[in-house]
């Protein structure tokens, strides 16, 4: 494992876990205590965890960490949910997306699906997103039509929020909308940690004539602080095989059809 995607995984169990010793990272990770020490350090100098006598905590501002610090975890994973989400969508649709990292290699998988890259004189696509990064990245696809929400930037995650997003989702229509969500409840259904992206999120998911949460099922049983909704405005709930038999029952009971993207063997 290079050291950028040591980091990444570092900075993801810190998000699960709160607090790490170090040997107990360096067991985990596979590497020596003396490695994960220099890791850790690196990783205070730049503020996104905070050293302890002994090991680290997540720094208290980067509970949600920055896109370019997570693509490194479930990539595989994350992938095969991309490929089954970009399945979904047929040639001509209005897509929306909200930010995340799933949600951004479902936008990848869209730019790069060959009947939607065929060059032409007509966009074959639209995708509306409040994720900077997410535009940024498709605004150089001439076959796709980016139309990106107003409203205030999120420092870690690069999402839009505020009334200036509300504003622009309440004036379009969306034949399909992938959400991600940090957390997946059979009660609660979709929740994040910030009430802002909840809101913007729940209002995307009901603009649109199909909503999906897509999210890996290690979200699976996790509550966050804000609720995003559940089979009143999803209609689909996409994860991978990892999801376990008794939490899928119990969401198709509830109503939230329940599809499971199967892996490519070559990843």
């Amino acid at each position: 494992m290079k050291r950028h995607e040591r980091m990444n995984a570092l900075l993801e169990l810190l998000g699960e876990r709160g607090s790490m010793e170090v040997e107990e990272a360096a067991t985990t990770l596979e590497v020596s205590a003396a490695t994960m020490r220099r890791d850790m350090d690196a990783l205070a100098e730049q503020q996104l965890l905070t050293r302890t006598r002994g090991g680290a905590v997540l720094s208290a501002v980067t509970y949600d960490l920055p896109i370019r610090y997570k693509r490194g975890h479930h990539v595989g994973t994350k992938q095969s949910l991309a490929r089954a989400a970009a399945a979904m969508v047929e040639r001509g649709d209005v897509v929306g997306l909200s930010g995340g990292t799933t949600t951004t290699e479902i936008a990848r998988s869209l730019a790069t699906r060959p009947d939607l890259a065929e060059s032409g004189p007509q966009q074959h696509l639209t995708i509306v997103t409040n994720a900077l990064n997410i535009a940024y990245e498709l605004a150089v696809r001439p076959q796709i039509k980016t139309v990106l929400t107003g409203g205030v930037a999120h420092s870690r995650t690069f999402e839009l929020t505020g009334p200036y997003s509300e504003l622009v989702l309440d004036e379009l229509t969306v034949d399909i909308a992938f959400i991600g969500a940090n957390g997946m409840d059979p009660a609660e259904g979709a929740t994040v940690h910030d009430e802002s992206e909840g809101r913007i999120n729940g209002l995307m998911a009901r603009r649109a004539e199909q909503a999906v949460v897509v999210t890996d099922s290690s979200k699976v049983g996790v509550r966050c602080f804000a609720r995003i909704g559940g089979p009143g405005i999803f209609h689909t709930f996409l994860t991978d095989s990892g999801i376990p038999d008794s939490a899928r029952r119990e969401f198709e009971e509830r109503g939230l059809r329940t599809v499971v993207a199967e892996p490519d063997p070559e990843d």
